[in-house]
């Protein structure tokens, strides 16, 4: 029995008619941690459901962070089960010790439900309010223009490099080619939008105590900086917030195919086509990278970089590669993580392992 059609229903129906994220007659594993976030998404997917045709299922991930964790996974099963709908329970074996590692062992874990069960995607209930608050995580961080734009409606997870997640090769996925996509479908709505529709819904909210704890970074910007931006500079700034990282997410799009295509030259001009597959040794064409803005340059070296270092390239790391482009001949680098080293033999740089 589907609840009373709403404004939000209405809004997320046109999103998702606008935004094509969520296609017809597909399997979504949607992540409920059993927060007012994610109750509200699957309750307007359940609603949903029936001009869709989607099949959903729930997963939730135990950090075990919480004495009462397993209640609340408890819970969110009960709410599975009321509902009809499959249900997957992911525990760590080991707590996280910070917000990174649990958020890498959450992904980790929802790809491995998703590749096992065969849902080509994962859905979450992030919000306009994550994405403001995650944009002034990453520029107080110094962040560039990605990590401004992040938390995307639609993202890819077969390139994530899982062989950091963990140390246990038991734990690895096994098919790293499976086409799983994390939708946020939720990122025009925000926070107070949720909770209100929760609420009138009579949603049962299972509230996570570690949301108050003020020593994370995050729950400081949620409850201390976005409430002081609100009374004191704009009522709206997690609006505005979300309009510049939409407006970011574009030029970023644009940039990277412009640096892929800028990198390809590069290599092309100076190798056989058969070589052109960003494996060690690699040679660039300088001619062809000087001739790029700099913003290209910087992004060509990070792509060739991600394809070939071990772990996510550095500032540092795209920089050492960068100044190569301009540096005199037989000009070498120390050594990148996993022991490449890029020289320059002009016309030419030249990244290869170290001998």
């Amino acid at each position: 029995m589907t609840t009373e059609w709403t404004n939000l229903h209405a809004q997320l129906h046109r999103t998702l008619r606008h935004r094509k994220i969520l296609p017809p007659n597909q399997r979504f594993l949607v992540a409920v941690s059993g927060g007012q976030d994610s109750l509200c998404l699957i309750q307007l997917l359940l609603d949903l459901q029936p001009k869709w045709g989607w099949h959903l299922a729930i997963a939730h991930c135990d950090h075990r962070w919480r004495s009462d964790s397993e209640a609340s996974a408890n819970h969110v099963a009960q709410l599975a089960k009321n509902w009809g709908i499959s249900y997957y329970l992911e525990t760590a074996d080991r707590v996280a010790t910070t917000e990174a590692a649990a958020r890498q062992w959450r992904y980790h874990s929802l790809t491995k439900i998703a590749i096992a069960h065969n849902y080509p995607y994962i859905v979450t209930g992030h919000t306009q309010s994550d994405r403001a608050e995650t944009l002034l995580y990453n520029l107080i961080r110094g962040s560039g223009a990605d990590g401004l734009s992040a938390l995307t409606w639609v993202r890819p997870l077969a390139d994530f490099r899982w062989e950091n997640l963990d140390d246990n090769p038991e734990s690895k996925i096994q098919n790293p080619k499976s086409k799983i996509y994390l939708v946020r479908p939720l990122l025009d709505i925000t926070r107070s939008q949720t909770g209100q529709f929760c609420q009138e819904q009579k949603l049962p909210i299972w509230e996570d105590s570690t949301n108050q704890d003020l020593q994370y970074a995050r729950n400081r910007i949620r409850g201390e900086l976005l409430p002081y931006l609100e009374t004191h500079f704009n009522p709206k700034v997690q609006q505005a917030l979300g309009q510049t990282a939409e407006i970011l997410r574009a030029d970023v799009e644009y940039l990277e195919l412009a640096a892929s295509e800028l990198l390809q030259r590069a290599i092309l001009a100076i190798n056989e086509p058969e070589q052109v597959n960003c494996q060690l040794p690699v040679k660039l064409n300088r001619l062809i990278l000087r001739a790029a803005p700099q913003a290209l340059q910087r992004r060509a070296m990070r792509q060739l970089l991600q394809q070939i270092l071990p772990i996510a390239p550095s500032f540092e790391s795209v920089e050492k590669l960068t100044s190569l482009i301009l540096a005199p001949n037989r000009s070498q680098t120390d050594p990148f993580p996993g022991g490449a080293i890029a020289r320059v033999e002009h016309p030419a740089i030249i990244l290869d392992l170290k001998s």
